[in-house]
């Protein structure tokens, strides 16, 4: 079944298309239009997840000993930092026999161990790497040429792009990165942020850490950074809302000690056992914190009901500090720790601190599990 790629189904959530799937559309338009010397201005690519898309190019400028074409990504109904991207495929004869492939402008190029492409190569993963490559190798074939050929993979606007992505942090400089392992991206699916994670924790581990810091975002990390300035920034990992995964993660890659750093209104959800805090997954649960407040020491009726009865949990923090229940927040971070170890079942270390909206430090517990 053929699907095309700018088309929107409006009774469904539109999916959209990764980058490594633009890339290869991309190198199989310009390396036909290098063949035949003909304008291309679609191209159909067959899709690890196991269909076909048809691609609508931009533009397509070719000469004797070049072609080069590029697509707009389309993101579909789940826009990314790379929706709307410009993703360029130049292709030309090489003197050398095979396939070489490369990133030019916008792609990043990765510089720390621990990722699935070498120091010192361009930024496309392993799955679009072999996309493209098998793309160019069956369009050889079919005009039968044996010919090398060179691919450079350009995004103008990558590196702009990237700083809104963790590229950075995981040593990808200079760009984008090249992904995908479906070929798809799926609305509102969180599998490039949760890959980019399990990189996260891989560029931490090859760098040496043994104690990774978690945070939800880029406030709480900062907190985090202050918290432990011994620590080298690779061992700083913004986890969004997935915390059960990236706990997971973090054991399943022999990370060793987790210290969570982050606010009251997810960290609430947290303690109660909830391991996805998107605003959306899970409400807080204020009768959880009432029970919380007890714990801390709480008595007065009219206080509890005002924290069983609170809009936001940051609302409950501001209760427990003005009336001098400081207890209450290393009680909460106490149940984030036995949340995350059930999690996991064991075998790890968690530290957990709390801030408030301001930067205010809060609380803070941890617990072993490794005995």
């Amino acid at each position: 079944m053929e699907a095309k790629a700018k088309k929107k189904d409006k009774k469904e959530m539109r999916s959209g298309y990764t980058t490594g799937a633009c890339a290869t559309a991309t190198t199989k338009a310009a390396l036909t239009a290098l063949i035949t010397q003909e304008k291309q201005l679609q191209a159909t690519i067959y899709l690890p997840v196991g269909r076909f898309a048809t691609f609508e190019m931009e533009n397509c400028d070719f000469g004797p000993d070049y072609a080069e074409v590029g697509t707009i990504k389309d993101a579909g109904d789940d826009p990314d930092a790379t929706h709307g991207a410009l993703i360029i495929a130049k292709v030309s004869w090489s003197s050398e026999p095979g396939i070489h492939l490369d990133g030019g402008i916008g792609v990043g190029r990765v510089t720390k161990e621990g990722l699935p492409v070498p120091v010192g190569q361009a930024a496309i993963n392993p799955i679009p790497r072999k996309m493209i490559c098998e793309t160019a190798e069956e369009v050889l074939l079919s005009f039968g040429i044996e010919r090398g050929i060179s691919i450079v993979i350009s995004v103008p606007e990558g590196e702009k792009m990237a700083e809104k992505t963790l590229n950075k942090r995981l040593g990808i400089i200079g760009g984008i990165s090249i992904l995908g392992t479906r070929g798809t991206v799926i609305p509102f699916s969180s599998s490039a942020y949760m890959a980019s994670i399990v990189q996260a924790i891989s560029v931490a581990r090859a760098s040496g850490c043994r104690h990774v810091v978690i945070s939800t975002g880029g406030r709480s990390e900062k907190y985090g950074i202050q918290q432990y300035p011994e620590l080298p920034e690779e061992a700083f990992i913004e986890m969004g809302d997935f915390v059960g995964f990236t706990l997971k993660q973090c054991k399943k890659q022999g990370i060793e000690k987790v210290s969570l750093v982050g606010m009251m209104g997810k960290f609430s959800k947290v303690a109660q056992g909830v391991m996805m805090v998107h605003s959306k997954s899970a409400p807080v649960d204020f009768n959880f914190l009432e029970n919380v407040a007890r714990d801390a020491g709480v008595t007065d009726q009219t206080l509890l009901e005002a924290v069983s009865g609170a809009n936001t949990a940051s609302q409950v923090g501001d209760l427990m500090l003005e009336h001098g229940y400081e207890t209450f927040f290393s009680i909460l971070c106490d149940y984030c720790c036995a949340a995350g170890l059930k999690e996991v079942g064991g075998g790890i270390s968690i530290e957990t601190t709390l801030y408030s909206m301001k930067g205010v430090f809060l609380g803070k517990a941890g617990k072993d599990g490794r005995t």
